[in-house]
């Protein structure tokens, strides 16, 4: 009977994420797989988590389970604009909503701020899970290239004065895919141009607090508070199964999102926002976090140190200094899709780059994740990468 039923144009384009269809793929015994954004699991506190949660369901449990608003649990939100304020970024809890991973932060932008055919600026290439959720919207997108800084800016007048632009998505610290992360003053560069035009930008930014050395640069939100919106995440500060993230715009601005996800999911789920505040109480998210950091400073430098020993000198990546990923460019001429059944008959496995670049492009890239597999599955990883490489190469 369902081949008789008729769907919609929004659910006949749909396309499935590329990144799922390859975990699928890595799941044979055996693979190591540079492919998803997953945290490292022996990190998760498994043990303090049940501490709060048992804390929580003994002192407020009825309040945990039962429906909330849909701004999200006061207290959490009180606290994230505290955390937020460490980076100069001054808000209230009342321009914070709670969503249910920053997933839902980037469809409620795509709600509110696009309709069919309206221009999204990005870079190229930029977040996958961004692209997936405005592509429900039908947007065209405009992309401008990155360098070692990230997304450039020459040609950003010329689209904003040329197109009517409905938003500027960034993740402008440790991007995903590229690990790349745009200096203060291009970032001020932008902002000027954004305000000039009228035009947003959505600053998602699930890194930063993953810093390895130093300190990141100023968050566009801190420069330019009535021209940001904000999107930050617990999952990879804590555990992504919690699905617990928010969303930071202005006064005025955010009525606009809450009564969006009013129509969604009518609101977050209650008892994760009671749950990670209480874990979040006493400095224990803050030594968490710096635990998630050593480690995944480990094995980036594990994995940056075997690339440069195993690579052929005509491959080239990025060196970030946070976040979960970094960036390979093959030479042209070879297509990392086509490559990855290789790959994988070496039992290793990456996403291609392609699938970042929403107009098309980046066919020789490949995006690599350090923050899951182990000191020793990297070095072996990129051992059997180098092989396949080294085999591409000499068939040029």
């Amino acid at each position: 009977m369902s081949d008789m039923w008729h769907y919609s144009r929004r659910a006949l384009m749909m396309k499935s994420s590329v990144i799922r269809e390859t975990l699928k793929i890595t799941q044979k015994p055996g693979i190591i797989s540079f492919g998803g954004g997953l945290p490292a699991e022996e990190l998760f506190p498994k043990e303090e988590l049940a501490e709060a949660a048992q804390k929580v369901l003994t002192e407020k449990g009825e309040k945990a389970l039962q429906y909330s608003t849909t701004e999200g649990y006061r207290p959490l939100r009180e606290l994230i604009a505290q955390r937020v304020s460490r980076q100069g970024i001054n808000v209230s809890a009342d321009e914070i909503m709670i969503t249910g991973g920053s997933q839902q932060g980037l469809d409620m932008c795509g709600r509110v701020l696009l309709d069919w055919g309206d221009v999204v600026v990005s870079a190229r290439p930029t977040y996958l899970g961004a692209i997936q959720a405005f592509n429900a919207y039908f947007p065209k997108y405009v992309t401008l290239p990155s360098d070692d800084d990230g997304m450039t800016v020459d040609g950003l007048k010329e689209i904003l004065e040329t197109n009517d632009a409905r938003m500027i998505y960034l993740v402008p610290t440790f991007q995903n895919p590229d690990g790349r992360t745009i200096p203060v003053h291009r970032r001020q560069r932008i902002l000027e141009l954004a305000k000039t035009y009228g035009v947003p930008v959505i600053e998602d930014d699930p890194y930063s607090e993953l810093i390895f050395e130093g300190t990141s640069p100023t968050p566009m939100k801190a420069i330019e508070p009535d021209a940001v919106i904000l999107l930050g995440t617990f999952s990879k500060l804590l555990a992504p199964g919690l699905r617990i993230a928010w969303l930071i715009a202005p006064p005025g601005v955010i009525d606009r999102f809450v009564r969006m996800k009013q129509g969604a999911d009518l609101h977050t789920n209650t008892f994760a926002q009671y749950l990670i505040y209480e874990f979040a109480q006493n400095g224990r998210l803050d030594a968490h976090i710096e635990k998630v950091k050593k480690l995944y400073s480990k094995r980036r430098t594990v994995m940056v140190e075997a690339m440069e020993k195993y690579f052929p000198d005509e491959v080239k990546f990025t060196r970030p200094n946070g976040g979960l990923f970094l960036w390979v460019q093959l030479p042209e001429g070879i297509n990392t899709t086509a490559l990855l059944p290789k790959a994988v008959e070496k039992n290793v496995a990456y996403i291609p780059g392609s699938a970042f670049y929403p107009e098309g492009g980046g066919d020789n890239t490949m995006r690599l994740n350090y923050s899951k597999p182990t000191e020793a599955e990297i070095e072996e990883g990129i051992k059997r990468l180098s092989e396949l490489f080294k085999e591409s190469l000499s068939k040029k």
